[in-house]
């Protein structure tokens, strides 16, 4: 009977030690958890559920001390509940503190989530305003541009206006000179006939003026030597 007792005892025994550790390992598990919260809810539960299995655990083990029959394995087993009583409320404070700094842990990093939200929210702005500043730019450019492209067509307009006044201008000057030309060369045809008849009545006058000469020779020649 005492050899058929001890077997639940051990195993008891043995499942509290289970229990512990388990416990132990999952409150490490939550104080490194890095969140969301649901990850931390699913930890939790299942600490819960362990907790459960261990209170039950020692619940047996202090009922298995209340039914010995010696004094002294009695008051031995009821020690090893207080102390195992003492370790769950140790777990259950270690618990307390990693679901608070697991917490504390997973706030932290929403808000550095948020404040990183709204950096790359504000990088987004100032970039598109940037965008939008360059588009402009470039708007502007473009129309200065265009602005630059139709001056520079109406001076070609006015260059070419220009050029086709100075060929009008030109053939018209070319047109005078020839007429000039042609007014140049009768007026030279005329001073050649004026040259020519004037040498011709100079011949006229010199063979006049010789006539007269020898006649009024003659006449004196008659007057004052008649014996010649």
């Amino acid at each position: 009977a005492a050899a058929a007792a001890a077997v639940p005892l051990r195993v008891c025994h043995q499942e509290i030690v289970k229990f512990d550790l388990e416990i132990k390992a999952a409150v490490q598990d939550i104080r490194d958890c890095p969140g969301p919260l649901s990850v931390l809810t699913e930890l939790n539960a299942a600490v819960k559920e362990k907790f459960r299995h261990l209170r039950g655990r020692i619940q047996d083990l202090e009922e298995m001390a209340k039914e010995q029959d010696k004094e002294s394995e009695k008051q031995a087993l009821l020690r090893e509940v207080e102390n195992h009583k003492k370790q769950m409320l140790s777990n259950q404070a270690a618990w307390r503190k990693a679901n608070l700094a697991c917490k504390i842990a997973i706030d932290n990093s929403e808000k550095d989530q948020l404040l990183q939200g709204r950096d790359i929210l504000r990088q987004r702005k100032t970039t598109k305003e940037s965008l939008a500043e360059s588009a402009s730019n470039i708007t502007e450019s473009l129309m200065s541009i265009s602005r630059m492209m139709s001056q520079q067509v109406q001076q070609s307009e006015e260059t070419v206006q220009t050029l086709a006044n100075s060929s009008r201008t030109i053939l018209e000057a070319n047109e005078e000179f020839k007429s000039m030309s042609g007014t140049i060369q009768l007026g030279r045809k005329l001073i050649t006939k004026y040259n020519r008849r004037e040498l011709t009545d100079r011949l006229l006058i010199f063979l006049a003026l010789a006539l007269f000469l020898a006649t009024v020779l003659y006449i004196l020649k008659k007057r004052l030597f008649p014996f010649l």
